[in-house]
Order: structure tokens, then C-alpha cells, then sequence
């Protein structure tokens, strides 16, 4: 009996992790993940433009160092001696801004798949009670695409929909917990 569950708990395991990988892969062929080189330009050797003015022209964003000292390169002798730095320039300032707005935007449409996906997996999950096995793999695979799909957008989530989102987890794992583990 015993090698029988674990039998059981080794396809549940296998289920939740192919089915999550699925998911990934699909959405991944279907729907292009936005790269960083599409929005900023990179090159084998950087030149760091001179002066705020220089900077911004370039697109980046200037930021001042008024008191900063930094060590100067060594000269012949081995001397080094401190000088002082104006700032420096973030030149992919705005690239990087479009960057992370496409990489938002591409994180919460995943999300939303892989909730409606979950979703998806669960109500399977429940029509196929009669093997238990194979539902409770379905289910658990379900609400791991949540966590998965959630920790992806959490960071560009609205602190309201962040709410609803854990609000609504919460539901429908009191609902689940209810449903299939009554006394």
C-alpha cells in the first residue's frame, strides 16, 4: 500500500510540474517576451557622454555628484590623488523607461493567461473527481500557474488589485478546502 502512494504522489507531482511547464512554453511560442537589446541599443564599447548636456541629447538621464570624490587613476609614480566627479550619465534612461513599460504590460497579460489557465486546470480538476489522482494533480498544477502568473506581475500590480488578487486566492482556496475535505 505504501508504494502505491507514492506511486500516487509521484504522478499528482508530475502532473503540476508538466502541466506548469506546458503553460510556459505555449504561452512563450505564442506571445514573444520583450528583450532589452529591441529597446536599448548596446555596443561592444560604451562611451560615457561628456556633461549633463551631452547626456541628455544621447537620451540618458544626468545625475550630479557634487561632493563625491572618487580616487584618480595612478600615475607613473604610484601616486593616486582624490578628484572630484560632476556626476554621471544613465544613458539607457529612456530606453530603459520603455523597456519596463513593455515588460509590465507583457507580465500582466501573463499573468492573466496563466490565471485563466489555472482556472481552467482547477474546473478540469473538479470534472475529473473521479480519479483522484489525476484531480488533484489538475488542481494543485492550477494554483501553482496563480502563484507562478502573480509573482511575475506582482511588482507592477496596483496595491488594490494586489488585494483583490490575494482576496480572491483566498476564496477559492477556503471554497476548495470546503469542497474537498468535508468531515
Amino acid at each position: 500500500m505504501g508504494n502505491k502512494n507514492i506511486l500516487k504522489w509521484a504522478l499528482i507531482i508530475g502532473i503540476v510540474i508538466v502541466l506548469n511547464l506546458f503553460f510556459h512554453f505555449a504561452t512563450k511560442l505564442v506571445y514573444l517576451e520583450p528583450k532589452f537589446e529591441d529597446f536599448c541599443q548596446t555596443k561592444q564599447v560604451n562611451i560615457q557622454p561628456e556633461g549633463e548636456k551631452a547626456c541628455v541629447a544621447a537620451g540618458g538621464a544626468w545625475n550630479s555628484n557634487p561632493n563625491e570624490k572618487v580616487p584618480a587613476p595612478a600615475n607613473l609614480s604610484g601616486e593616486t590623488k582624490p578628484m572630484s566627479i560632476s556626476g554621471y550619465c544613465d544613458v539607457y534612461f529612456s530606453c530603459q523607461k520603455k523597456f519596463n513599460t513593455a515588460r509590465d504590460l507583457y507580465n500582466r497579460n501573463i499573468f492573466l493567461v496563466l490565471v485563466g489557465l489555472g482556472i481552467i486546470s482547477i474546473i478540469i480538476g473538479l470534472v475529473l473527481a473521479a480519479n483522484a489522482v489525476i484531480s488533484v494533480g489538475l488542481s494543485y498544477g492550477g494554483i501553482l500557474s496563480f502563484i507562478v502568473g502573480t509573482i511575475r506581475y506582482w511588482s507592477a500590480m496596483d496595491d488594490y488589485l494586489r488585494v483583490i488578487v490575494l482576496g480572491l486566492a483566498l476564496a477559492v482556496l477556503v471554497w476548495l478546502g470546503l469542497k474537498k475535505f468535508k468531515d
